[in-house]
């Protein structure tokens, strides 16, 4: 995966998430709003993660401006998104960044990027009980780099929820828990 996947799967969330009616509903531990805060987060971290190499940057917090708006934020998103998308641009195939389940490649970083996105905006779609899919191109892709082990043969969007434990398929148990395979070495 790379650039590109991230510019898709974040062109996908954001022309969704323009059109949530309330923000302030409730989706996960949070809200619409805190949830695509969450997306852009793990964007924003995913392409520091990779340009500083396997050091551990958890240091510190990153905190919304509570006045900033869902707008800007979601503006936001589809910024961090790009400046993802570029750092794997430039970045060396054979490079390596942190991240606690393993040292993921650019490729790695852009499909737990591609994963975050595409399951968290469905996870507000679900919530709200509105239509949304993600792409199956992107989430079979999402699939193959980190849950190689996922069955191949049901649809992709609805295989990438029963991996992050948020769906069930038919004959198969849900996860009790998940992890990215995003590791290359």
């Amino acid at each position: 995966m790379d650039g590109d996947d991230v510019r898709a799967a974040v062109e996908e969330a954001v022309g969704f998430l323009v059109r949530v009616p309330d923000p302030a509903a409730p989706v996960l531990d949070t809200d619409v709003a805190g949830v695509v805060w969450h997306i852009g987060t793990c964007l924003h971290w995913y392409g520091h993660d990779l340009v500083m190499g396997r050091v551990d940057l958890t240091a510190g917090r990153w905190e919304p401006d509570p006045d900033a708006g869902y707008g800007r934020l979601v503006t936001g998103l589809a910024s961090w998104g790009e400046v993802l998308a570029r750092v794997l641009e430039a970045a060396d195939p054979a490079e390596r960044g942190f991240h606690p389940w393993g040292a993921p490649d650019p490729a790695g970083f852009a499909a737990m990027a591609c994963a975050e996105v595409l399951v968290h905006t469905g996870d507000v779609a679900e919530a709200l009980d509105l239509p949304w899919a993600p792409p199956p191109d992107l989430a079979a892709a999402v699939l193959a780099r980190l849950f190689p082990g996922a069955p191949a043969d049901q649809d992709p969007a609805t295989t990438l929820r029963w991996a992050t434990g948020r769906a069930d398929l038919p004959g198969r148990p849900r996860p009790a828990s998940w992890s990215y395979a995003a590791a290359a070495d």
